[in-house]
């Protein structure tokens, strides 16, 4: 596996490295000792899945409030999307910034997602289906989130045509300092 740190420190993305022969490839996606070995979280809590049926989806950005912040891996295993991951931890010094990575069926790319980051995507295919392994499960009660188009964050979402957001994705309020 090739660990990769964003610019947001804590922040990965992990790309696999195929061992090929003449039946295809196999390759590790998940190991717990090559997380520790880079200091990141190797607890899973539970796995989901979204799909997305049409292109330009947008879900996000979520997050989970203490005690229940969680880390994801996130990782496209069919179609393609434009992750986004901001750094929301008070006092970081990269606070209210963002990056954004495609992760695709074809590249196999994991976004690590540590604690104290929000995290959105929107589809850049129909039939897109989003796998997720937390490190904690899912809390409706400490269930929060924040604008995908606050201002202040100016996330350069790919352009599109009808992008559709589920009316409680519109009503998450803006970044606060």
């Amino acid at each position: 596996m090739i660990f990769t740190e964003l610019r947001l420190p804590g922040a990965f993305t992990i790309d696999i490295e195929p061992l090929s022969d003449e039946r295809g490839f196999f390759a590790r996606t998940w190991s717990a000792d090559e997380l520790q070995t880079h200091g990141l979280s190797t607890v899973v809590a539970q796995a989901s899945i979204a799909f997305n049926t049409h292109r330009d989806t947008l879900r996000g950005l979520h997050y989970q409030e203490a005690p229940h912040a969680e880390v994801k891996l996130v990782r496209c295993s069919r179609g393609a999307l434009y992750d986004v991951i901001v750094d929301i931890r008070p006092g970081s010094a990269t606070f209210g910034e963002w990056v954004g990575v495609e992760l695709t069926a074809e590249n196999r790319r994991t976004l690590y997602v540590p604690e104290g980051f929000a995290h959105g995507y929107q589809t850049l295919a129909d039939d897109t289906e989003v796998w997720y392994q937390m490190s904690t499960a899912y809390a409706p009660g400490a269930a929060r989130g924040i604008r995908f188009d606050d201002p202040r964050l100016a996330i350069d979402w790919p352009p599109a045509t009808g992008r559709i957001v589920s009316e409680r994705d519109r009503g998450w309020p803006t970044l606060q300092a």
